[in-house]
């Protein structure tokens, strides 16, 4: 397996969806209670990102044994079966790069405390079951809260609990403060799951799987993928308000235009080749954006 293959098996170009919630949570945890535990947060980012890596890989696994022999889906759609890659050997990786991660999760764990156990926990059985299982979260009506919720909110939280853990209590209003600071990326990291599924509407059914496209439709998918958009930027305004997030982070309001115009390609034409790349434009943008205001104002 080449380098090229084994980055695109791990989907590394959607990593951001990681990546930016992890920096949220660590500007969070500065802003608020001016505190950085680098050791642990270094590990946290490597097993965050293998994991991720690890999910990604057995996505595609998962789909690639899924495949039946009545349509070419193994053959020209699947990176196992395009490049023709052994199944048992990525299926080991995945395992490896898991197992990996747990044992710098349990580290981490004994350093900060047992709230981060079932945050983990929460994670990995989400990762796991995501293309896991005969029924897969990814292919049910859930998959876009699980990613969202899971990916958006929960690694910014464990951020600022590793960050923070011995300054602030972890109770229920750290919780919603943290969820309502994260609430556009994880609305944008669901508008992406989204976008993949009325995107891959036909090839879903196909593979057995019944997401919320299936049961709602195209159209009012479409209508929810806005919807998912406009909830984003309505929580950054309330966090703003509510001084969750420096006042400066309301810049990220500016993304609206480029938004509007890749959103509006994307209700034209609903094509994986062609139009999905406006969704992940759309989630780099505004998570970019959020980061990167936010990084400025504490600074200012």
């Amino acid at each position: 397996m080449t380098l090229r293959i084994f980055l695109e098996l791990v989907e590394i170009k959607a990593k951001t969806a990681s990546v930016f919630p992890f920096l949220l949570g660590t500007f969070y945890a500065w802003y608020h209670y001016h505190t950085i535990h680098l050791v642990p947060l270094v590990l946290f980012f490597l097993a965050m990102l293998l994991f991720n890596m690890a999910v990604d890989a057995h996505d595609n696994y998962q789909d690639y044994k899924r495949a039946t022999k009545a349509h070419d889906y193994r053959e020209k759609t699947n990176i196992i079966g395009v490049n023709q890659l052994d199944p048992q050997k990525i299926g080991l990786m995945t395992l490896t790069m898991m197992l990996v991660a747990a044992v710098l999760g349990l580290i981490i764990v004994a350093k900060t405390g047992w709230p981060l156990l079932f945050m983990g926990l929460w994670c990995f059985l989400v990762g796991w079951f995501y293309a896991a299982g005969p029924r897969p979260i990814s292919g049910t009506p859930f998959g876009e809260f699980a990613s969202g919720f899971t990916m958006g909110f929960m690694i910014t939280l464990i951020a600022v609990y590793i960050n923070s853990y011995d300054q602030v209590a972890f109770n229920w209003t750290l919780i919603w403060q943290v969820l309502l600071a994260s609430g556009l990326a994880a609305t944008m990291i669901a508008s992406l799951l989204l976008a993949n599924n009325f995107c891959d509407a036909e090839e879903d059914i196909q593979l057995g799987r019944k997401t919320i496209v299936y049961y709602i439709g195209v159209k009012n998918s479409l209508r929810f993928y806005v919807a998912l958009e406009i909830l984003g930027y309505l929580s950054l305004i309330a966090a703003v308000w509510l001084q969750l997030l420096p006042w400066l982070t309301l810049l990220t309001l500016l993304t609206v235009f480029p938004v509007t115009k890749n959103t509006r390609q994307l209700l034209a034409k609903q094509v994986k080749k062609e139009t999905f790349p406006f969704a992940i434009k759309n989630l780099f943008i505004t998570t970019l954006a959020l980061v990167v205001t936010f990084g400025l104002g504490l600074l200012i």
